[in-house]
C-alpha cells in the first residue's frame, strides 16, 4: 500500500470543522512556523480566533487530511466571498470592476491549504483541494499566495490557477500574488484539474 492511499480526507462543513480545531491547529502550527513564513504563537491564535468565525459561514467548506491513525498532516478551508470582501480592496494595482465583482456566490475564497513536510508531494493537497471545492457553485476559486513558496507556485499553476495581481493581504504582511482558478459554469464546464 502507497503512502498516499494510508491517507484520508475528510471534507467537513463548518460545524464538523469546529470541532475538529486542534486538528486544523497542529497542522497549521507546524507548516507556518517554517521558514518563509515564521508564524508566532500570537499570529497562530489570531488566525484560530479568524476561523472560529469562519467555520459559522453558512457555506464554508474545509478538508482535513489524516494517516490511518488519525493523524492531521493536511488543511483546506475557504468559503465563498461576500459582495462586501474587502479582498480586492488590497491589491496594489487596482483590477477592472468586472473581475472584482462579487455576490455571494460567485468566488470561493481558499483561505488556507497545507500539508505537514512528511505529507508532501503525494498529492494529499490536491485531495484536499477537490474535496473542499465538491460541492461549490462558486465560478472561480480566489487565493492569496506567497511567490517564494515555490512548491505551492507550481502546484497551484498545474491545476490552473493564474495571477490576475499581488497584494498585502493584512496589514504587514509581504507581496502576494492573487491567483483564480476559473471553475466555468454549466455543461460545458471544464474539469476542477486539468491532467
Amino acid at each position: 500500500m502507497r503512502m498516499t492511499e494510508m491517507i484520508a480526507v475528510e471534507r467537513m462543513d463548518g460545524a464538523v470543522a469546529a470541532r475538529a480545531e486542534s486538528a486544523f491547529r497542529v497542522v497549521y502550527a507546524e507548516v507556518f512556523a517554517e521558514k518563509p513564513y515564521e508564524e508566532t504563537p500570537k499570529s497562530i491564535d489570531a488566525n484560530f480566533r479568524r476561523y472560529r468565525s469562519q467555520v459559522r459561514e453558512k457555506t464554508f467548506s474545509a478538508a482535513l487530511a489524516r494517516t490511518a491513525d488519525g493523524k492531521p498532516v493536511g488543511i483546506a478551508y475557504g468559503y465563498p466571498l461576500s459582495p462586501s470582501t474587502g479582498w480586492w480592496d488590497r491589491l496594489t494595482t487596482p483590477v477592472d470592476d468586472e473581475l472584482r465583482r462579487e455576490d455571494g456566490r460567485r468566488t470561493f475564497g481558499l483561505m488556507e491549504l497545507a500539508v505537514r513536510a512528511p505529507w508532501r508531494r503525494l498529492g494529499v493537497a490536491r485531495r484536499m483541494h477537490e474535496a473542499v471545492l465538491t460541492d461549490t457553485t462558486a465560478e472561480r476559486v480566489l487565493l492569496n499566495a506567497r511567490p517564494d513558496v515555490e512548491a505551492a507556485q507550481a502546484a497551484y499553476r498545474s491545476w490552473g490557477y493564474r495571477k490576475v495581481g499581488e497584494a498585502h493581504p493584512w496589514e504587514g504582511a509581504v507581496l502576494h500574488d492573487v491567483m483564480v482558478l476559473d471553475l466555468g459554469s454549466g455543461a460545458d464546464a471544464a474539469p476542477l484539474h486539468q491532467p
